[in-house]
């Protein structure tokens, strides 16, 4: 292929446009006969001039305040990956170009046969497409030969270069799992579902408004592009405190990292021993507590546990030497505050995501000091402390994206929109693409879903911390190492670890896929039970048992690989939840009255606000 020469997609789309073309040449003829009324003129016109408004206007204010586009929103960055991305592929192989063009023909002529093009009989009932996918699902897709090719070459071509992948040779495998990655982002952004003209969903919805939804699109496109972050749902339905985030309970404790919640009991007599549960400060804490149905928090209290929450503050330039060993230090700060409130010689503790990777070292330090009674028991909510099969995370922390995440965090943190891009990338159909679609293209209204609420809810990292976390565990993975780190000026050592231990994993997880979250029974000594549950990092962790929703796995063998597990475990409908709690309470505790500073907020108890505090509203 030579620099100015079209490139093989070039080519292969070539042909199927140019038929396509054809095709729609009946249908434009058939334009050409319509008469538009003045009316209709007057609108298409008003719907133009208020696109070009809206547009001149946000233009106006980014030359008087330029803001950094996340990547989504960003062509300059696509633009840089597909360059990138297309150096490294071998679709450039005249022999590659010769099979590609073959099995395209052969796959047109299928498609168009079913029309009665080319010679074929038309097929009887609906046409049956070759490839299939849920974004194509609309019947509107197979309505029209034209729109049938454009999506069925679309879907070819991202099987093919996808295969091609895993058939280049001399390729490390870390670098064709990038490949992979980069590849996957590159062809869900260029779906045709994506482009207004290219997608019959769109286009009579455009005609059924006369141009409306682009408006409300465009209004929510700028919306967006002026915040810097994409939209999944209508964020004035949720207020914490209201309807999202409304256990009751008390900030009992504060520093400058954490406020301590403490939930109000809803029992007479609570088990002896408390529950602080840490939540990743990537996102918000009420992931654990959205509404009484769904809330975590509120079930466990409902189970007779006394609970208490931490809620991290999110970064601002004030915490920008905020290292991992502060938040190491705030987990046993937190226990030990809880300790000396209630009186008892040690708690329960439960660590999600990166939390829980925080809280296995937190165990390894005060097991190297002889203070490891002060917990009871270690509960992990999918996370990781080996990050050898880490999942596609891995494909951000070579030393160009911690150079690039460095550069976005001059004020020394940063941004949480960019780090809620990042995710959203991971699965970029289901959180970029389709909201593009629905809510640019065709001006839908946003849902009112707490779930998508607490998802773009974001919070600010520390610079130093983030850099760090990447580095030293995500790419050099010396968490399992012993002694290689230090917390504290405390050598860790995960081999010490011998608190009794309840590991929860998803099986759909793609943040910490499970294979990842299996290794911490491969470095824990202590009794470790292990659960696989139904779907992913968060509907994984969140399924309350009166949804009977999803299913978990348990294996009361001596499984070595989570391949071993799965091959002798036993599946149990609905929620893992109660499995869990009947593992807690067979750790001996006794029960005790709710009554004093069980009560958070009670007779001479001091506290310093209501739940869910002021460090969860902080923006």
């Amino acid at each position: 292929m030579t620099d100015d020469g079209p490139d093989p997609f070039t080519n292969m789309f070539e042909a199927p446009a140019k038929f396509a073309q054809a095709l729609m040449a009946p249908l434009k003829e058939g334009a050409g006969q319509f008469t538009m009324s003045p009316e209709d003129a007057q609108q298409w016109a008003n719907v133009g001039t208020r696109l070009q408004q809206m547009w001149m206007q946000y233009q106006s204010e980014q030359l008087a305040s330029p803001q950094e586009l996340v990547p989504y929103f960003n062509p300059t960055r696509w633009m840089t990956m597909a360059q990138d991305w297309f150096r490294q592929m071998p679709i450039a192989d005249p022999t590659q170009q010769q099979k590609l063009m073959q099995e395209g023909m052969a796959l047109w002529r299928q498609v168009l046969g079913q029309y009665g093009l080319g010679g074929e009989p038309k097929t009887e009932g609906e046409p049956e497409m070759p490839i299939k996918d849920r974004r194509f699902s609309d019947p509107r897709w197979r309505s029209h030969p034209a729109f049938a090719l454009i999506h069925q070459t679309y879907l070819f071509l991202a099987q093919r270069v996808a295969e091609m992948i895993d058939t280049m040779e001399g390729l490390p495998e870390d670098k064709r799992e990038q490949l992979r990655f980069t590849t996957r982002t590159i062809t869900e952004a260029a779906s045709p579902a994506n482009f207004p003209l290219l997608n019959p969903v769109v286009m009579e919805k455009t005609l059924e408004t006369k141009g409306e939804n682009l408006v409300k699109g465009m209004q929510h496109l700028l919306a967006d592009l002026r915040r810097g972050q994409l939209s999944h749902t209508d964020a004035s339905a949720f207020k914490l405190g209201e309807n999202i985030a409304v256990t009751p309970g008390k900030v009992v404790h504060e520093t400058p990292l954490y406020q301590l919640i403490q939930y109000s009991p809803s029992t007479e007599e609570v088990m002896e021993t408390p529950l602080v549960i840490f939540p990743p400060w990537i996102n918000r804490f009420y992931i654990l507590d959205l509404n009484p149905k769904k809330s975590f928090v509120r079930w466990a209290v409902e189970q007779g546990l006394t609970v208490f929450m931490v809620s991290w503050k999110s970064a601002d330039a004030s915490m920008k030497d905020v290292i991992w060993d502060d938040y190491v230090r705030a987990q046993m700060d937190a226990i030990d505050h809880i300790r000396e409130r209630l009186g008892v010689e040690s708690v329960h503790t439960i660590g999600y995501c990166v939390a829980g990777t925080t809280l296995a070292a937190t165990l390894s330090v005060l097991h190297r000091r002889g203070q490891q009674d002060k917990v009871k028991s270690a509960t992990f909510f999918t996370a990781q402390v080996d990050f050898e099969k880490a999942g596609e995370l891995l494909n951000l922390v070579e030393d160009p994206s911690l150079g690039a995440i460095k550069a976005l965090s001059a004020d020394g943190y940063l941004d949480g929109r960019f780090m809620a891009a990042t995710f959203n990338m991971l699965r970029g159909t289901d959180l970029i693409w389709n909201y593009v679609v629905n809510n640019y293209l065709l001006g839908e209204d946003y849902p009112a879903f707490d779930l998508l609420h607490w998802n773009g809810d974001v919070t600010n990292l520390p610079a130093k911390w983030h850099q760090q976390y990447l580095r030293d565990l995500y790419r050099d993975n010396r968490l399992v190492d012993a002694d290689a780190l230090s917390v504290d000026n405390t050598p860790i050592d995960l081999g010490r670890v011998e608190t009794p231990t309840y590991v929860q994993a998803g099986k759909e997880d793609h943040i910490a896929p499970a294979e990842s979250v299996w290794k911490i029974t491969e470095h824990f000594k202590g009794p470790i039970k292990f659960v696989l549950a139904g779907s992913g990092h968060i509907a994984g962790v969140v399924n309350p048992p009166d949804a009977n929703k999803y299913q978990y796995w348990l294996n009361d063998g001596s499984p070595r690989s989570l391949a071993e597990f799965r091959e002798g475990a036993v599946e149990h409908p609905g929620s893992w939840w109660p499995d869990w709690i009947d593992w807690m309470r067979s750790h001996g505790d006794k029960m005790v009255p709710a009554k004093g500073a069980r009560v958070p907020g009670g007779k001479g108890d001091k506290v310093i606000e209501d739940a869910p505090g002021r460090y969860v509203a902080a923006r």
